[in-house]
């Protein structure tokens, strides 16, 4: 499947057991056909009053937290199958929710935001959060400086530019940026352009899966921060490659996220050795 253009593999586990190793996504992912941002592991609950527990494994096989757009596939396939609209699952990060809105368009709550460094997490306390120290670049004249930190279930840092978010080798300077010893989970690494209060343009190095066309997490965490920084309302279109997305920061804390979800083609895979075979296009 795909999440406005992130390619998410989902895995139906439910009722089998096991779960993908890690050494089964690194050979997924090696191979062109089968390349993805992230696996979305659906297994039987774990969690009375939920549906499933869903397993996030990026496409370098560690595991990952939450993920706005492979949620938004999982409940876009779940409601074909189930004919259901409304979903509650159990994540590493907690418990989510997502709906199918029937107008093509699904939402998922992806719960709410923290700011203390310790939550992040962050290696160096920090008393806010909103711009901390970390630049990439001469020191006199850093490329990127002062970004806005803050947990969505996983570490992000948005770094904030005034100039074209494509003029920037986001491919040098993420690794570099997502591996800084100030992160001991590594992080997610954004650059976000303010266009207007209610519009973002966004990329994103993702922890663990490297550039990509779309990160719902990332785009969560820069709607948050540009809030809490007042360079955007608490709710915003953003603007990713791989298209829009509409994120807003509900009075009650919840972040929700709104976007597609479509289905490229079925197969069948072996979790435990990464071997598939393709079926039917979609």
């Amino acid at each position: 499947m795909n999440g406005l253009g992130n390619q998410i593999i989902v895995v139906d586990l439910r009722g089998r057991g096991g779960r993908v190793t890690t050494e089964a996504a690194i050979a997924i992912n090696a191979q062109p056909e089968t390349r993805f941002d992230q696996i979305m592991a659906i297994h039987d609950p774990r969690t009375p009053g939920t549906a499933n527990y869903i397993e996030i494994i990026n496409s370098d096989g560690s595991r990952a937290q939450s993920c706005g757009n492979g949620m938004r596939c999982v409940v876009q396939a779940l409601s074909v199958e189930q004919g259901r609209q409304r979903f509650t699952f159990e994540t590493p990060a907690g418990i989510l929710f997502g709906e199918e809105t029937g107008d093509g368009l699904i939402t998922v709550d992806m719960g709410t935001p923290k700011f203390a460094w310790y939550d992040i997490p962050l290696n160096e306390e920090f008393a806010d959060t909103r711009a901390i120290e970390l630049q990439i670049g001469p020191i006199d004249a850093p490329v990127l400086h002062s970004p806005s930190v803050l947990s969505m279930g996983n570490p992000h840092a948005t770094f904030w530019v005034k100039d074209d978010v494509w003029s920037y080798a986001l491919d040098r300077f993420g690794p570099l940026l997502e591996n800084h010893p100030l992160f001991p989970e590594r992080c997610n690494i954004s650059i976000a352009q303010v266009m207007q209060p209610d519009h973002v343009v966004l990329r994103t190095w993702e922890r663990g899966a490297g550039l990509t066309r779309a990160c719902g997490t990332a785009a969560c965490a820069a709607l948050v921060n540009g809030a809490r920084t007042r360079r955007t309302a608490r709710k915003a279109r953003l603007t990713l490659p791989g298209g829009e997305l509409t994120v807003e920061w509900q009075p009650d804390d919840h972040v929700t996220l709104t976007g597609p979800a479509e289905l490229e083609w079925r197969g069948r895979l072996d979790p435990a050795t990464g071997a598939w075979t393709r079926g039917e296009a979609a």
